[in-house]
């Protein structure tokens, strides 16, 4: 792990937000409606987490939480795609080679909470950034 890896990343990443905007030809209204479309879909992403994690469903751990760390970085989240990466590999290392129904719940009580409490302030950080975009 290098220096910069122990840097926290930023909740929100504004270039990602840009670049979006850019490549949507500069229509914020568009941009606006993607980025809203992951706040809405974030809380049933991450119940889909909970529920795969804590039932010991390692398939669809493995799924869900792919789609929260692509969806999150599709929008600049940093942070919640970073947690989501470090669930990603400790699920791919621990439950691969361990008993899944024991190490999923018990990464679910790891990771959930961060999880929750980050999707909080990412969706509210998302928000004000939109708004501030649309004042431009």
């Amino acid at each position: 792990m290098s220096a910069s890896d122990d840097a926290p990343r930023p909740l929100v990443d504004q270039s990602v937000l840009d670049r979006l905007l850019e490549e949507l030809e500069e229509d914020e209204g568009y941009c606006r409606v993607f980025v809203d479309n992951f706040i809405e879909c974030l809380p049933e992403r991450i119940d889909r987490l909970r529920l795969a994690l804590t039932t010991g469903d390692l398939d669809g751990s493995v799924d869900a939480v792919l789609s929260l760390k692509t969806s999150s970085q599709m929008v600049g989240a940093e942070r919640l795609a970073g947690l989501a990466l470090d669930l990603e590999g400790a699920i791919r290392t621990d439950a691969r080679t361990s008993d899944a129904a024991v190490v999923l719940p018990r990464l679910a009580a790891t990771f959930l909470r961060p999880i929750n409490l980050c999707s909080e302030l990412t969706t509210h950080r998302l928000q004000a950034q939109c708004s501030l975009g649309a004042s431009r």
